[in-house]
């Protein structure tokens, strides 16, 4: 048979069906999943590490201002924004197995670059090209792996490469440690080390990647014919491919009808509110941590408890959800918890209560972010209006990450951040309020479109409606 050729899908859902269960999810777990959780970990180490690179002395080698710092943060952003929505509407056209390995590369130059500044414009520069470089990836990477698994296994999946992201702030501390201890090798300051070998070490992972990422489950040369057919029946089944995808041609049409979609903007506000706690979290956590009596390597080591918890809850989290498909549930429970922490920080004057407060906060900024990027892939169909929502929704979380940029880098003086910390405050009450709103908005759609089901026949209905089809059952 010829791989290519169009399967009939019934008959393969009819033929080996519980070996080829047995079977597919693990090859793509073992090639894909892998993948996409290295180029987020390593895309956020790249990121995020000028944290570390702060509390190992780059601000005072550099002789820069904490307004300085926040610019140079906040710069990041703005080419971060902007690739967004371009990076998920191209990345179909050129291909994820090449796109995504050279987003990669480009990224890890300039990461790298940044352990040879000698000045602040230098280091504005590098901020503003690693936001230019890396921008897109993120939905990018939830775009691709929504083209792999159905639905209802795909927040296990972006919770498992979006966890990295915790496991970040936890390797960061560690290794940022560990590379101070170089001081003064090659003439380079420790905190300069940082910067290059771990923007080496993603440039290197980023030439295996363009050799081994598949572009599509059709194509994936690690699955026999007959799995490629059997992944892409289950993807049809759940609606993860929709009936209109093959014929689905960019239209402006697409990405307005996102946009305006209530369950989209309502997510983006949960994700907006979100984005800031999280980037604040992982931007300024060892400098939180510092504040609290710790110093030096202590700060570093310190800083990786809370973020190991935060990974193993993300994890059991996204099985529970799912297992029961209870999205908006688990998006309002985590939110919560950082109601909990934040307001331990706020109402306390105990370092070691505080301390302890950033094992919720961090858990729940955290272990709630997969969710509502799954929930959003999840619910949009066809393609392009799947790409488009994803693309709004982390446009929204990395505006949260400007806001948390001058929060708790300049507005908020440190060791307490009480403005800070009544806004997360707010924000995670907020999380708590748009979550239960989209929620009751998708339960009421689904029971308008069982009534429908009841009096109008699947081939009267009007083509192309995607995801407002009577027939695409959404995931509360």
């Amino acid at each position: 048979m010829d791989p290519l050729e169009k399967p009939d899908q019934d008959d393969l859902l009819e033929k080996d069906r519980a070996f080829l269960e047995g079977v597919v999810w693990r090859k793509l777990d073992r090639w894909v999943l892998p993948m996409c959780t290295a180029f987020y970990f390593l895309a956020f180490f790249d990121r995020s590490n000028i944290g570390n690179a702060r509390v190992a002395g780059m601000q005072t080698a550099l002789n820069i201002s904490d307004y300085q710092y926040t610019v140079a943060l906040t710069l990041t952003y703005v080419p971060y924004i902007a690739m967004d929505l371009p990076a998920n509407l191209i990345l179909k056209r050129v291909g994820p197995n090449i796109f995504l390995p050279a987003m990669a590369a480009s990224w890890a130059i300039v990461a790298t670059m940044q352990g040879l500044v000698t000045s602040y414009t230098g280091l504005l520069l590098c901020r503003f090209f690693l936001g230019l470089t890396e921008g897109g990836l993120f939905p990018a990477l939830v775009l691709y792996l929504s083209s792999f698994y159905p639905r209802e296994r795909l927040q296990t999946r972006i919770t498992t490469y979006f966890a990295s992201g915790s496991l970040t702030g936890a390797f960061s501390g560690l290794l940022a440690a560990a590379i101070t201890n170089m001081n003064g090798i090659g003439g380079k300051p420790g905190w300069a080390w940082i910067f290059v070998l771990e923007g080496l070490f993603t440039f290197v992972f980023s030439i295996f990647s363009f050799l081994v990422l598949p572009r599509s489950p059709e194509t994936a040369r690690f699955l026999s014919s007959e799995e490629r057919y059997y992944v892409v029946a289950k993807l049809r089944s759940s609606k993860a491919i929709s009936d209109d995808d093959d014929k689905d041609v960019f239209n402006w049409i697409e990405v307005w009808r996102a946009i305006r979609s209530p369950q989209v903007l309502m997510l983006c506000v949960v994700v907006f509110f979100g984005g800031t706690m999280l980037y604040g979290l992982a931007f300024f956590e060892p400098t939180i941590v510092a504040g609290l009596g710790y110093a030096g390597n202590k700060a570093q080591l310190m800083s990786v408890p809370p973020f190991v918890l935060a990974f193993l809850a993300s994890i059991i989290s996204a099985f529970i959800s799912d297992r029961y498909g209870c999205r908006g549930l688990t998006a309002i429970f985590f939110a919560i918890w950082c109601i909990i922490g934040f307001s331990m920080f706020y109402a306390t004057t105990s370092q070691h209560v505080q301390y302890a407060s950033l094992f919720f906060s961090v858990t729940g900024a955290y272990a709630g972010a997969p969710v509502a990027l799954t929930w959003i892939a999840n619910n949009s169909a066809p393609h392009f209006r799947r790409a488009s929502g994803i693309a709004f929704v982390f446009v929204a979380s990395s505006l949260g990450g400007i806001l948390a940029t001058w929060l708790l880098g300049y507005l908020s003086p440190a060791p307490k951040y009480t403005a800070a910390t009544i806004t997360f405050i707010v924000m995670s009450i907020g999380q708590v309020v748009f979550a239960s709103l989209n929620l009751l908005y998708l339960s009421q759609m689904n029971r308008a479109k069982a009534k429908t089901r009841l009096s109008v026949a699947k081939h009267d209905e009007p083509e192309h409606l995607g995801d407002r089809s009577a027939w695409f059952v959404y995931t509360l």
